[in-house]
């Protein structure tokens, strides 16, 4: 039994040890942060990773999460001003406030938008490992292009096209964000009336 522990405690205490890293180099062809797309004007011609983010995950694992919550970013945001600026469907969502709207969405709606969610996340893992790309690499095939223009694109519209995305998302994430902050802390972002 005491051999037992021994071993044990060993073994745990190896697990804690430093061991040297090779550099990674990410599917999207950048082994660092400077070396990937979205160094521009706006944020000085340098990466922006205020919280140094990139020395703790791979950089392409940190491009596709920026891309992802980038998109839903986008959806929220044209979520958030369509009820308020159009009105809503008729259904069993009667309010504009996109909190409350959240609470009166049938479960079954959920359920399919949780569906939904999971078949493209499916499809786009399945376009990945058959090297096909969602990031806006160049030089691959995209895996969701329901409109069929990726491909017959010349490379320098392929580039402008994804930064329309990058910065369209980045811009979406501080929006949604700007909205859900003057929901909870009415008058906190400038221009924005009370109860936007």
């Amino acid at each position: 039994m005491k051999l037992a522990l021994i071993l044990t405690a060993l073994t745990g205490a190896s697990a804690f040890a430093p061991t040297a890293q090779a550099p990674r180099t990410s599917a999207i062809g950048a082994s660092s942060i400077d070396e990937i797309r979205g160094a521009t004007l706006e944020t000085g011609g340098k990466p922006w990773d205020p919280l140094e983010l990139a020395q703790w995950a791979p950089v392409d694992h940190l491009r596709k999460a920026e891309l992802a919550n980038g998109r839903s970013a986008m959806l929220a945001t044209v979520g958030w001003v369509f009820p308020r600026m159009f009105g809503t469907f008729d259904g069993p969502v009667d309010t504009t406030d996109p909190i409350l709207a959240f609470g009166k969405a049938d479960p079954q709606w959920w359920a399919q938008f949780i569906v939904f969610c999971a078949v493209i996340e499916g499809i786009k893992f399945r376009g990945e490992m058959n090297g096909k790309s969602f990031t806006g690499e160049i030089d691959k095939e995209a895996a969701l292009d329901w409109t069929s223009n990726w491909g017959k694109m010349d490379d320098k519209a392929k580039e402008d096209m994804a930064m329309k995305e990058l910065k369209n998302g980045r811009l979406a994430m501080i929006g949604i964000a700007s909205f859900v902050a003057n929901y909870y802390i009415p008058g906190s972002v400038p221009g924005l009336s009370e109860g936007f």
